[in-house]
């Protein structure tokens, strides 16, 4: 398969590491020396500045994009209307709006489109799934999980201060990792509350969200996303009438990715506890691809889609909405 990478940054990197097994043919970045940079790691790999030349190169069955939020759903489009298989980054798109025309051009060409919600695929998050699908925790009662950053100095200048770019704050950055977590343990949500704000950084976008999202059973998540955590910090618990599941880390700045199940005893007391650390390399860059490529093989539609990037956008757009923050629209 003919690959082209659009977007040649860390994730854009990230990506070209998980292909080096692949035939990767164009890279694609505004800043060239980026795209050349990258070219490097694939035998002959060609390079350009412009998108449009991945699109329109009829050899070209798949193509990343890892671009600036502002340009995601641009490129998509222009790519399934080509009937190109798609990997696009989250969140998608600055709102989900943008993604209505992909996915109507996605039906109409049959193009694949992978959302790349990358964290499902961290070991600790697939061992947390396996559990609950062996029926481990049995109903699940809700889930509570924090995410953020402290960011660095020069951070409300960068792009991701920049609503036309970006589409909003740290809601629709980390924010959305967490809303699909949540959605992939608990189902869809029916009811969603919180509010975001700016406390710290001068910027005209978000630094903290905090929600509250309910399933039609009452399923509950507990969310809070922040570049004023000041310490990198991922914690995520998920809670069920036969016990508890805490994820914390993710490997890096974020700490040792580890994976706790407290299993509740017939006579409740003191819980059996069950660990599992995971201090190898994160390899979920590599799985994640591994089964679009397979998806793309038997031709059929991946598990994190379009649909799951329209109802994470849809829960950040009504947040931003209650919270008077008009630049998701």
């Amino acid at each position: 398969m003919n690959i082209a990478i659009i977007g040649c940054g860390l994730i854009g990197e990230k990506r070209a590491n998980s292909l080096l097994s692949q035939h990767v043919v164009l890279c694609v970045d505004v800043v060239e020396s980026k795209a050349e940079s990258l070219a490097k790691k694939f035998p002959a790999c060609q390079v350009s500045s412009k998108w449009e030349d991945a699109i329109n190169d009829p050899k070209i069955e798949l193509i990343i994009i890892a671009t600036l939020h502002h340009s995601l759903a641009e490129i998509a489009l222009a790519a399934a209307q080509q009937g190109k298989h798609i990997l696009i980054e989250k969140p998608g798109a600055r709102n989900s709006a943008e993604l209505k025309l992909i996915m109507e051009a996605a039906k109409k060409s049959g193009s694949l489109i992978h959302v790349g919600f990358n964290h499902r695929y961290h070991r600790a998050l697939r061992k947390a799934k396996e559990l609950i699908d062996q029926n481990e925790l049995g109903d699940l009662m809700f889930v509570r999980g924090r995410y953020g950053h402290g960011g660095r100095l020069g951070y409300e200048k960068e792009w991701r201060a920049q609503p036309a770019l970006s589409g909003g704050g740290e809601l629709i950055d980390q924010g959305v990792h967490l809303i699909d977590l949540a959605r992939w343990f608990l189902g869809e949500f029916t009811h969603v509350q919180g509010h975001a704000h700016t406390y710290f950084w001068d910027m005209p976008v978000d630094d903290n969200g905090f929600l509250i999202l309910k399933t039609a059973k009452q399923q509950t998540a507990f969310l809070h996303v922040s570049c004023t955590e000041w310490k990198n910090l991922f914690s995520f618990e998920i809670y069920g009438r036969q016990g508890k599941i805490d994820i914390h880390g993710l490997g890096g700045s974020y700490g040792l990715e580890k994976i706790t199940f407290y299993k509740m005893s017939p006579t409740m007391g003191p819980p059996e506890t069950f660990s599992w650390e995971y201090p190898m390399l994160d390899n979920s860059w590599e799985v994640e691809m591994a089964e679009f490529l397979n998806d793309i093989k038997n031709h059929r539609q991946p598990k994190t889609n379009l649909h799951d990037a329209e109802s994470a956008l849809k829960i950040v757009e009504e947040i931003y909405r209650i919270s008077h923050y008009d630049y998701c629209t």
